[in-house]
C-alpha cells in the first residue's frame, strides 16, 4: 500500500492529523511593481528606491514595470485582475485609490474591493504660488481681493479632476472665495498662463514649481502642508496663517490585490518598512519634495484612506466635478 495512503487511514482511524508539506517560502521568484506613470519622474524615482531596498530585504528582485495612461487606470486595472499571490504589486496613490473612482461613474475597478494599501510610501505637500504682477504677494492679499472682487481672479490647473485642481477648490471652498478655473494640459501649459498673469493663483506639485520659485518668476504664498517644509523654510503654511482646517496632499502607497495571503502582507510590509525607517532613503526625497512616511499597521492605513476618501468625495460633490 502507497505509504502516504497508509498514513491517512491510520491518522482518520486514531484521530491524528496529517500534516500537508510546508509551502514553499516567499518570496520564490522576482516580484513585479507596476508603476502607472512614465520613468523618470519622482514616482517611478520613489518606486524604483523603493524597489531596489525590498529587493535587497526579500532576497529576491523587484522589477519595476511603467504601464502609465488613462490617470493611472491602465496600471491599477491590470493589477487589480492579477493573481493574489505577491507577485504583482501596485504603486498606488490618493489618485488611483481615491479620486478617480470618484470622479469616473463608470470604473474599471473598485479599490475596497479589489485592493489592499500595504503601505503609504510618502507624502507630497503642494505649494499655493502665484506672480509678481497681480501685486497679490501674500495669501491673505489674495483672499482679501478675492472676496473684494468674486470671480474676477483666474486660477490654474493640470486638468479638471486632477489633485491641484481639487486641492485649489477645497482651499477656496474653505476661505469662501471665488475664482475662475482655467484647466491646462499639463504643468508647463499651467504655469505659463500664472507666469504672464493670465491665472492669479495656482497650487502646484513642489518638485516642478521649486526651480521657477527659487529663480523669482513666481512666488510662493503658503505650502499645504500641516507645518513649514525644509525645501521652503521661508513660506509659511496655510494652516500657520490662520485656515487650521486646510490641509492638502497627494501621496502615494504599495498595493496587493485584495485576497493576498496575509502572510504574504506581511511579509512584504516588512520589507517596507525597513526601507522607510532607512535615513538615507528619506533624506534622499525630501529634495523632490517627497517626504517618506513613518509605518503604519493596517488600521491606520485603512483609517488614513477612509479620512481622504471622505474629505475628496465633499469637494468633488460640492463642485459637481465629474470626468464622465
Amino acid at each position: 500500500m502507497n505509504q502516504r495512503i497508509a498514513s491517512v487511514i491510520i491518522a482518520a482511524t486514531f484521530g491524528f492529523a496529517v500534516v500537508a508539506p510546508a509551502c514553499a517560502a516567499y518570496p520564490e521568484k522576482p516580484i513585479r511593481l507596476v508603476v502607472p506613470y512614465t520613468p523618470a519622474g519622482a514616482a517611478d524615482q520613489l518606486a524604483r528606491a523603493l524597489a531596489q531596498n525590498m529587493g535587497q530585504a526579500l532576497g529576491q528582485a523587484v522589477v519595476v514595470e511603467n504601464k502609465p495612461g488613462a490617470s493611472t487606470k491602465i496600471g491599477a486595472t491590470q493589477v487589480a485582475r492579477s493573481p493574489a499571490d505577491g507577485y504583482t504589486l501596485f504603486l498606488a496613490s490618493n489618485s488611483s485609490m481615491v479620486l478617480n473612482p470618484l470622479l469616473y461613474k463608470n470604473f474599471p475597478y473598485d479599490p475596497e474591493r479589489d485592493y489592499r494599501i500595504v503601505s503609504i510610501v510618502a507624502d507630497i505637500p503642494l505649494v499655493v504660488i502665484t506672480n509678481e504682477k497681480s501685486g497679490l504677494d501674500s495669501m491673505q492679499k489674495f483672499v482679501d481681493y478675492a472676496k473684494q472682487h468674486p470671480g474676477k481672479l483666474n486660477y490654474a490647473s493640470v486638468g479638471n479632476g486632477n489633485p491641484l485642481h481639487l486641492a485649489t477648490e477645497l482651499l477656496l471652498g474653505q476661505y469662501g472665495i471665488k475664482a475662475t478655473h482655467v484647466p491646462y494640459n499639463g504643468s508647463a501649459p499651467a504655469l505659463t498662463s500664472l507666469m504672464s498673469n493670465d491665472t492669479q493663483l495656482m497650487i502646484d506639485v513642489i518638485s516642478t514649481s521649486l526651480p521657477l520659485i527659487k529663480d523669482g518668476k513666481i512666488k510662493a504664498l503658503a505650502v499645504t502642508s500641516s507645518s513649514r517644509l525644509k525645501v521652503l523654510p521661508d513660506v509659511p503654511s496655510v494652516s500657520e496663517i490662520g485656515n487650521t482646517n486646510y490641509q492638502a496632499s497627494t501621496w502615494f502607497g504599495l498595493a496587493v490585490p485584495k485576497s493576498t495571503p496575509d502572510a504574504v502582507v506581511n511579509a512584504l510590509r516588512t520589507a517596507i518598512d525597513t526601507t522607510l525607517k532607512n535615513e538615507s532613503f528619506q533624506k534622499r526625497f525630501e529634495t523632490l519634495g517627497l517626504y517618506v512616511q513613518q509605518p503604519r499597521s493596517q488600521q491606520q492605513i485603512d483609517h488614513f484612506v477612509d479620512e481622504d476618501r471622505i474629505k475628496w468625495k465633499a469637494v468633488i460633490e460640492n463642485n459637481r466635478i465629474s470626468l464622465d
